[in-house]
């Protein structure tokens, strides 16, 4: 075919076969139909060389075992299978690449896979991925496994178990990290963390879910009708079905199944269509994705029924009556800062269902302040639910940002936050302490805020209610009546045999060096890498090419649409207040949205504040200070956050210095319990937390030094320095100190830092020590001593602009003297 066109170009007659045929005039290939013409034929069997290539990675993969599907050389540390209770999971040790190096004292970092039908992997698949950026952030870097196979009688129980002595491993190995290992769950993996999490609290320090769901019947009819398959198939049972006929194995083909009837056109058309319009680019792309996409996992039957009664069809986990062999799962136990990753193109885990457990398991906002407790989320606004774990530039930015600011969230006063990445300002105010090319910032939320996520509201989630008790009857029927006739019936040959015909299997199968055609295929693919001739982008008949896949994509998924609407509608009419909702009506206990939590934490929570308001002494009034700024501001940004950790830290190990022995042996508070414990007290008693500063700080350059802590970390030094600002009334009024004072104060304490440190070139800061109640720190009082002694000599009526460049100087010099020397940290 490639030598007829060559030759047609050349003025020949030649006779056409496979394609373009006949006898034709020797300028036809000089036509714009006989250029698209060779384009496409080279594009088919190409196309087809790749298909045939998929094949083979399939039947590798499966005669390698399935091994995880890393981009990076690993170890082996522990196997689940050698443990009392065993289970297929296992512990590796990622080995970073040549030229990278890791620093052992940095927080290590677990990145856990979901185990949701295929095998692991995705959080390592390419080199900008969770594990990659984590390594070039210098973080030791974990990875829990697991095998095509479960352990004969496996329970999600002993993976929990399992998983639990991996994390403590990783943290018996870093003992000199700032705190407990970092946790990453994926998916499924992620409700499997929040759950461990909920038990074993103390293992783990900032856990990270992307695109877990945790409300199970949260969403919308438009955007998330996969909530509706469960009605549409009477519920849990034929998960149980499926298991039992196999010899007590699920097959996670049939999970992939349901994703990809998700998305018609993706699955029938457009990744086809994305490979063939874009092979000469596509292939390896296409081939390594598909190596992770076509590895089909299983499960016993125990763990599918556990997940589907408990959690997708029963919604238990977010009600906290999930029960495991006597542990109960109650997500407010979880002592971790949170931070959850969702997307409003997800349409497997939207983010509905991945935060509205915050308003069932809180109620309020002032709940998780009182409980201590930190949650942050993300929402990205058009990313797929796979481009949450695999795509590059979601690494480079999200997952990048999140590992880089692990050490802020775990420093972050307790409540509800939604981190917002920005392209980086070089001339904004202390630029230099953020590296990269983001800044990273924290905007307060309340728990309205999530409900208002709910464009559709939460009265359809009474119609999943009647949903699951018709599942609950219909379960306890299969397993009466057809249960034990099943199991008969059912062996692990004939779960062999129904693996292998299964659709999505056969499809890789399909085109394989075991097809007839194979060399064919791959010496005409090798012909036209040969004599490759793509045809010009502005090609009439590539437009046309391109406009019919169009109409094919789009009319894929208004069949989708329709399927999806028809479903959706069935369902409501079956399980609705007209149909089984008048015989089995929401159970009350299935709909609530945590106002009773928040009914109770608000009474406790009042009583509490206002007993510590009178509490305390420097240190506490600085947290008050910035945390009523912080609410009235609405935003904390990372680099005022690396401010107030610098600044704690280096003169805090000055101060140390100084006094020797005698301050290694005053009693101490670490500065995050000061932090939360304050927090409780503005949140519920505010007007009274600040009507007791002057008892807490009667000296006014006290008062001073603290407004000016305070108002450096928040980087409002602007707003003091202008009389006219609400904020500079609010300081003269309530406190009754200068506000340009304040100012110059707080832009000294700004400026030593950032003319000293860069956060490129220095390690992130370990959280400060804070002296307990009535004391004035020794760290906070070496901090401020050099700018007071500065700003003493700016009489009130000096301006402010020029009140700051003497306290400014004076600052940096005394930081150049005292600050510790950075040490460098591996790229």
């Amino acid at each position: 075919m490639f030598q007829w066109v060559r030759q047609a170009g050349d003025g020949g007659e030649v006779g056409g076969v496979g394609g373009v045929g006949g006898v034709i005039n020797g300028d036809f290939a000089a036509t714009p139909w006989g250029r698209y013409a060779a384009d496409a034929w080279q594009r088919t069997v190409l196309t087809l060389d790749v298909m045939r290539e998929r094949g083979n990675v399939f039947l590798d993969h499966l005669h390698a075992g399935k091994p995880a599907l890393l981009k990076f050389e690993h170890e082996l540390l522990m196997d689940g299978r050698d443990l009392p209770q065993p289970c297929n999971y296992s512990l590796l040790r990622i080995l970073p690449p040549d030229g990278s190096v890791v620093d052992p004292e940095r927080r290590p970092i677990v990145v856990i896979d979901p185990r949701a039908g295929h095998g692991p992997g995705i959080g390592g698949f390419k080199p900008d991925s969770e594990i990659g950026v984590a390594l070039r952030a210098g973080h030791p870097v974990y990875f829990i496994t697991f095998e095509p196979e479960p352990v004969e009688g496996q329970t999600l129980l002993d993976v929990a178990r399992a998983e639990a002595l991996f994390i403590e491993e990783v943290g018996r190995r870093h003992p000199k990290a700032p705190g407990l290992p970092a946790v990453i769950g994926n998916c499924q993996a992620g409700w499997a963390v929040a759950a461990l999490a909920a038990v074993r609290s103390d293992l783990m320090g900032p856990i990270v879910l992307n695109g877990a769901p945790l409300s199970y019947w949260a969403g919308s009819a438009q955007q998330n009708p996969m909530r509706y398959a469960g009605g549409a198939l009477g519920g849990a049972w034929l998960s149980a079905l499926s298991a039992d006929l196999c010899g007590d194995r699920f097959d996670g083909a049939h999970l992939v199944s349901n994703f990809e009837n998700l998305n018609l056109a993706n699955t029938w058309w457009d990744k086809y269509y994305n490979l063939y319009a874009n092979v000469d680019t596509e292939r390896e792309r296409f081939l390594d994705f598909e190596r992770w996409w076509g590895g089909y996992f299983r499960m016993t039957g125990e763990e599918i029924e556990s997940i589907v009664e408990n959690l997708f069809i029963g919604n238990r986990l977010a009600r906290g009556e999930v029960e495991l062999e006597g542990y109960r799962l109650d997500l407010r136990n979880i002592a971790a800062p949170m931070v959850i990753f969702a997307s409003w193109g997800d349409n497997i885990t939207p983010p509905q269902q991945a935060l509205d457990w915050i308003i069932d398991v809180w109620g309020s906002e002032k709940a998780l302040i009182k409980a201590g407790r930190t949650i942050v989320y993300m929402l990205h606004p058009r990313i797929g639910h796979l481009g949450i774990f695999v795509g590059g530039a979601i690494a480079r930015r999200e997952h990048e940002q999140i590992v880089d600011t692990l050490q802020q969230i775990a420093a972050l006063p307790p409540g509800l936050y939604e981190m917002k990445i920005d392209a980086r300002d070089p001339d904004a105010p202390l630029a230099a302490l953020e590296s990269g090319d983001y800044s990273v910032s924290f905007e307060t939320r309340k728990v309205d805020d999530l409900r208002a996520l709910n464009a559709d509201g939460r009265r359809d989630e009474a119609l999943f209610s009647t949903i699951a008790q018709v599942s609950e009857s219909n379960i306890r029927a299969y397993r009466q009546w057809l249960q034990p006739a099943v199991r008969a019936i059912g062996s692990k040959p004939l779960g062999e045999l129904l693996r292998w015909l299964h659709p999505l299997r056969q499809q890789h199968l399909a085109i394989s060096d075991l097809h007839p055609l194979a060399p064919w295929i791959r010496h005409a693919a090798e012909q036209a890498r040969e004599h490759r001739q793509p045809v010009e982008a502005d090609n009439p008949w590539l437009r046309w090419e391109q406009l019919g896949s169009r109409w094919i994509s789009e009319s894929l998924d208004r069949i989708g649409q329709q399927r999806d609407a028809s479903l959706v509608r069935w369902v409501e009419a079956v399980y609705g207040p007209n149909g089984l909702g008048a015989l089995l009506p929401p159970r009350a206990d299935d709909v609530a949205s945590g106002a009773a939590h928040a009914i109770a934490d608000e009474a406790e929570g009042r009583r509490v504040a206002l007993a510590q308001v009178d509490q305390g002494g420097f240190a506490e009034a600085v947290c008050r200070i910035l945390l009523t700024g912080l609410a009235h501001r609405g935003v904390l940004q990372r680099r005022g956050l690396i401010l107030g950790q610098l600044l704690a830290d280096s003169h805090r190990r000055m101060a140390t210095r100084m006094a020797g022995a005698a301050a290694a042996a005053a009693p101490s508070e670490d500065w995050a319990s000061l932090l939360h414990r304050q927090a409780l007290v503005v949140a519920f008693a505010p007007e009274e937390a600040i009507a007791a500063l002057p008892r807490l700080l009667p000296e006014a350059a006290d008062r001073e030094q603290a407004v000016a802590l305070a108002s450096a970390v928040l980087m409002s030094e602007a707003e003091l320095a202008d009389p006219k600002s609400p904020a500079a009334r609010y300081v003269h009024r309530v406190l009754e100190v200068d506000p340009a004072r304040v100012a110059a104060l707080a832009q000294s304490l700004s400026a030593a830092p950032a003319a000293t440190v860069s956060i490129a070139a220095s390690p992130a800061p370990k959280p400060a020590r804070v002296p307990g109640p009535r004391t004035r720190p020794a760290a906070v009082a070496d901090a401020t001593a050099a700018p007071r002694r500065a700003a003493a000599k700016v009489s009130p009526s000096t301006p402010a602009k020029t009140a700051a460049k003497t306290p400014a100087k004076t600052a940096t010099t005394t930081a150049r003297r005292a600050a510790p020397r950075p040490r460098k940290v591996p790229a």
